[in-house]
């Protein structure tokens, strides 16, 4: 089975039943083919509450520039109420879309080879058709190296910084937060109420063999990769990551660091209103204030921790950033010529019953700063804290099947008055093949 799919299904934890098994494996000449992937679908309810000023001109402004809570959801307002309520239903992907693979492995010249490709499509989307949404493509790599001394890694793969963040969450076989995004894209899972998103981007990277445990990687990347940015960059982006695996009797675990930093060479901008890229990929921005040309640098550091012991497990994340932002990197992260501070992290414990259901329950939250001599009325609609709270259980029918059940409460809050609150009830399944 794919690398990242492998990880995916480690990281968030689920019964030792359900864990990665290689997919459909062909041997091919001189090549091992391995055919792999998911499919899952999940029934979602969001409803959606939002409550502003008492003026007349704040109806309807809960749902703030960067807020997790009312994307994807109806905006319209009662004019006679300073607050409103909305709902959402749907059939639609979770948090890890559903996925098509192709990866070719061999042996050559004392090097190990490989490439992989993969397609995404959606399980349906919100139009009337209910096929209009076109397939992403979030991986084109080839790779290659030897256990004596790592390998190099070219081509399109999911982020070096925080990609631990995001193959640790548990909701990353359920949905998590931003249901009300399902049918346009994938949710967000803990993605902006806890961490910012990995992303796919262009890379070369390098990564060390590993050494009794310990493990690093250091990249250099597609520079376009600032949410809100328009205009070209002096230098390639730079990330890295360095980890600890470890493992005595009953006890498993790994520590991890990552950083990312880019100079953003920003043209002048007019403002964006909150919105999802037409699509479906998180690679666009939840809304930004207009910017003059300027240059930038942006930069972000993080730890983590998972830990698992006798069916107990449990994650401890953490970030903090210049110019980072929230939900997708640079995101909101500037003011002008000043940057906003940033920072969050999710901490989760999960639980394995005799009958092999995992249950879990998380919490996250992703906090943006005002910049320097940035007001509370110049910043009014600007979101201040995303925040979440996730109960999931997650049920191995069979070795490769998983049954999925989560609640899920965000809480946005602005640097004004604004605030709006959803919560998210979900349940479907995740196969992987």
């Amino acid at each position: 089975m794919n690398k990242n799919i492998k990880l995916a299904v480690a990281g968030a934890v689920l019964a030792l039943s359900a864990s990665a098994n290689a997919g459909i494996i062909i041997p091919a000449g001189d090549w091992t083919l391995d055919v792999n992937g998911n499919v899952n679908t999940f029934a979602n309810y969001t409803r959606a509450d939002s409550q502003s000023g008492t003026a007349a001109a704040n109806v309807g402004a809960g749902c703030t520039t960067a807020s997790l809570v009312c994307g994807g959801l109806a905006t319209a307002r009662d004019a006679n109420s300073v607050g409103a309520e909305n709902r959402q239903l749907g059939i639609n992907t979770g948090l890890l879309p559903s996925w098509l693979g192709f990866t070719g492995k061999t042996r050559q010249n004392d090097l190990d080879v490989e490439f992989t490709m993969s397609i995404q499509p959606n399980v349906s989307d919100n139009s009337a058709a209910g096929d209009n949404k076109t397939p992403l493509f979030r991986q084109t790599y080839l790779s290659f190296g030897d256990k004596s001394w790592g390998s190099i890694k070219l081509g399109k793969d999911i982020g070096i910084f925080a990609s631990d963040a995001i193959l640790n969450d548990m909701t990353l076989l359920g949905v998590g937060g931003g249901a009300g995004l399902s049918g346009a894209a994938t949710t967000l899972g803990g993605i902006g109420s806890g961490y910012i998103y990995a992303a796919w981007k262009g890379q070369i990277a390098y990564t060390t063999p590993n050494m009794n445990g310990f493990q690093a990687t250091v990249g250099i990347t597609n520079p376009n990769q600032v949410a809100g940015v328009t205009g070209n960059q002096d230098r390639y982006g730079f990330e890295g990551k360095a980890s600890y695996s470890f493992a005595a009797n009953d006890v498993t675990g790994k520590v991890w660091v990552s950083g990312a930093t880019y100079d953003a060479s920003v043209a002048t901008i007019a403002a964006v209103a909150s919105s999802f890229p037409a699509n479906g990929a998180l690679d666009g921005t939840f809304g930004n204030a207009a910017t003059a040309a300027s240059s930038r640098t942006v930069s972000v550091a993080d730890i983590g921790a998972n830990i698992n012991v006798a069916g107990f497990g449990a994650t401890g994340y953490y970030y903090k950033g210049e110019g980072a932002g929230t939900t997708l990197l640079g995101n909101n992260g500037w003011s002008g010529a000043n940057k906003r501070d940033s920072d969050g992290g999710y901490v989760q414990l999960t639980y394995v019953l005799p009958t092999k259901t995992k249950l879990g329950v998380a919490y996250g939250i992703s906090n943006l700063d005002r910049a320097n001599g940035e007001t509370v009325a110049s910043a009014g609609t600007l979101v201040s804290e995303n925040e979440r709270y996730t109960v999931g259980a997650y049920h191995p029918l069979t070795k490769h099947l998983n049954l999925v059940a989560e609640y899920t409460n965000t809480e946005a809050k602005a640097h004004g008055c604004n605030e709006a609150e959803s919560d998210t009830y979900s349940a479907g399944a995740i196969l992987f093949f």
